[in-house]
């Protein structure tokens, strides 16, 4: 694993989030939250957050995101800003446009796209 800054979002386990989409269910439309989010669904349309989005390995979304942390492991399409890291794993894709404080692209993942860090 790389050292990077903000990587407690590893760290954080089932019992930390307060809403998981379930790998059976398909949403549409737009969501909005303040506390951690994972994702093992398919979700299409936007989020808007104020906290840790994560898409599991099973997830797909199709949505323009805005959170302040976002842990990519599934595949999304849509563009990410992000106020701090946007991290995505080995298993991850994404494609769209990325603007964040912090990037990190695993080795393995795929993106397609521009990428824009700013202080």
């Amino acid at each position: 694993m790389f050292d990077v800054k903000d990587t407690d979002l590893f760290d954080l386990e089932e019992d930390d989030f307060d809403t998981i989409l379930a790998s059976d269910i398909k949403f549409s439309g737009n969501i909005k939250f303040t506390k951690p989010f994972m994702i093992r669904g398919f979700v299409s349309g936007r989020i808007d957050a104020t906290s840790d989005l994560i898409i599991d390995s099973e997830g797909v979304v199709k949505a323009s995101v805005t959170a302040s942390r976002v842990l990519v492991r599934g595949k999304l399409e849509g563009n990410i800003i992000a106020q701090d890291i946007v991290f995505v794993s080995a298993t991850g894709s994404v494609t769209g446009d990325i603007t964040a404080k912090q990037v990190v692209i695993e080795p393995g993942a795929f993106f397609s796209g521009q990428c824009n860090m700013g202080r």
